[in-house]
């Protein structure tokens, strides 16, 4: 089966010190540099998402509830939206880059595009260009971008799996929660 990595969100603003920090994520992103550098070859495509926010509108707030709405992050050209330096080693393995909600709230990779050959080509296009029929999803964070990417690439027809060492969530209760929701949608939860 023809597999793909797709690796979520592991930005500045959302590893320690970023502007929305989630506990771990810097650990993420040095444990998937680590994998590709022993899996890499495993793989058919490996691919990357970004949040890539201009004005998402109400996404962003300056009373943010953590729910719905979140403080300013990852806004397009700004060092808390780049990739961390952590994740050096696993951007060599990518082929393309997904960037999402320039004007929304967006927290599957489904939503973002990437330009190739000068055409604008969304998540689910590139993969089945590149007749991809399994997806293993990793990055930040469980409960959001990372649940939200898994589901999108099990509604797309794809065997989907979730590689939990290789994530961090906002919250131990929300992340249960999200694990338990992904295995009932039939996706593997691995770790």
């Amino acid at each position: 089966m023809r597999t793909a990595l797709i690796v979520v969100d592991v930005q500045n603003d959302f590893c320690e010190g970023g502007n929305l920090a989630v506990e771990g994520g810097a650990g993420v992103a040095r444990r998937i540099t680590e994998h590709l550098a022993e899996h890499g070859d495993s793989y058919d495509a490996v691919v990357a998402t970004a949040d890539w926010h201009i004005d998402p509108g109400s996404h962003w707030s300056d009373e943010p509830d953590y729910r719905d709405s979140w403080p300013v992050h990852c806004e397009a050209g700004t060092i808390g939206a780049e990739f961390h330096p952590g994740l050096a080693g696993a951007l060599d393995h990518v082929q393309a880059v997904f960037r999402k909600g320039e004007y929304e709230a967006a927290y599957s990779g489904f939503e973002g595009v990437t330009e190739d050959d000068g055409r604008k080509v969304t998540l689910q296009e590139w993969l089945a260009e590149h007749q991809i029929e399994a997806a293993e999803v990793c990055g930040i964070a469980t409960d959001y971008c990372v649940r939200a990417t898994a589901l999108d690439a099990s509604a797309a027809g794809l065997s989907t799996t979730v590689l939990t060492h290789l994530t961090a969530g906002v919250a131990p209760d929300s992340t249960e929660a999200t694990l338990v929701e992904l295995d009932k949608a039939g996706i593997t939860v691995a770790s």
